[in-house]
C-alpha cells in the first residue's frame, strides 16, 4: 500500500511539473510575442487608397470617390447619369468655394424688360443654369454658368451653340461661388470604373479618390 500511494504521488508531482512548464512557454511574453506587432500597422495615405484601384479600394472601408466641383445644372445631369448604377444610398453632397475664373454670357440688354424677354428665350431652347444679372458693369448681361477653367467654359459655349444659342461668348470674370461635390461612400468597384468614364463628359470636374472625411 505504502508503495502505490508514493507512486501516486509522484505521477501527481510530474503531472503538477508538466502543466506548470506548459503554461511557461505559453506566458505572456510568448503570446504578446505572437500578436501582430502594433509598431508595424500604417495608415494609407489618401494618395495611396487611390493607387489601389478600384478592385482592391472597393474591398476597403470608409473609401469615398468625391467628384466635383459641379454646377447645379452639372450637378443634376451627373446624378442623372448616376441612376442607372444604383448608388442613390451612397450618394452625399457638398458645398464648396471656388474662385471661377471664366463665364459664359450673352451681352447686356438694353434694359430689364429686354433681358427678361432673352432670358425666357433661352429657357424655351432647354438651356438650364441662366440667370439675369442684376448689378455691376455687367448689369442686364445673362449668364450661362461660370467655370473654373477657360476649358470648361468653351465645353460649354460649344454645347449652347449646338442649341442654337449664337450670341454666347466666354469672358474672364473672377468671382468666388459656391458649387456642389458629389461624394460616394465605399462604391464598387464598377461604379467607380464607370464615374471615371463620365467625369470627362463634365470639363472642369475632378475625380478624387481617399479616406472619408469623418464628417461625411
Amino acid at each position: 500500500m505504502r508503495t502505490l500511494v508514493l507512486l501516486l504521488l509522484l505521477a501527481n508531482l510530474t503531472l503538477f511539473a508538466y502543466i506548470k512548464l506548459d503554461s511557461l512557454s505559453t506566458g505572456e511574453g510568448v503570446r504578446l510575442s505572437q500578436q501582430v506587432q502594433p509598431d508595424k500597422i500604417t495608415l494609407l495615405t489618401p494618395q495611396q487608397v487611390a493607387a489601389l484601384g478600384p478592385a482592391k479600394m472597393s474591398a476597403l472601408a470608409d473609401v469615398c470617390v468625391e467628384w466635383g466641383p459641379l454646377t447645379e445644372g452639372d450637378k443634376t445631369r451627373a446624378l442623372g447619369t448616376l441612376e442607372p448604377l444604383d448608388l442613390a444610398r451612397l450618394i452625399s453632397q457638398k458645398k464648396i468655394e471656388v474662385i471661377a475664373n471664366y463665364w459664359v454670357f450673352i451681352a447686356p440688354a438694353a434694359g430689364k424688360a429686354a433681358a427678361d424677354r432673352r432670358l425666357e428665350e433661352l429657357k424655351a431652347q432647354g438651356v438650364r443654369d441662366v440667370a439675369v444679372i442684376d448689378s455691376g458693369p455687367q448689369r442686364f448681361a445673362i449668364s450661362l454658368g461660370v467655370y473654373r477653367t477657360e476649358e470648361a467654359a468653351q465645353a460649354r459655349l460649344a454645347s449652347l451653340q449646338a442649341q442654337g444659342v449664337k450670341t454666347a461668348k466666354v469672358g474672364a470674370r473672377a468671382q468666388s461661388v459656391m458649387q456642389t461635390v458629389l461624394v460616394v461612400r465605399d462604391p464598387p468597384a464598377p461604379a467607380v470604373a464607370r464615374m471615371r468614364e463620365l467625369q470627362g463628359g463634365f470639363p472642369g470636374s475632378e475625380i478624387k479618390i481617399g479616406t472619408c472625411d469623418k464628417t461625411t
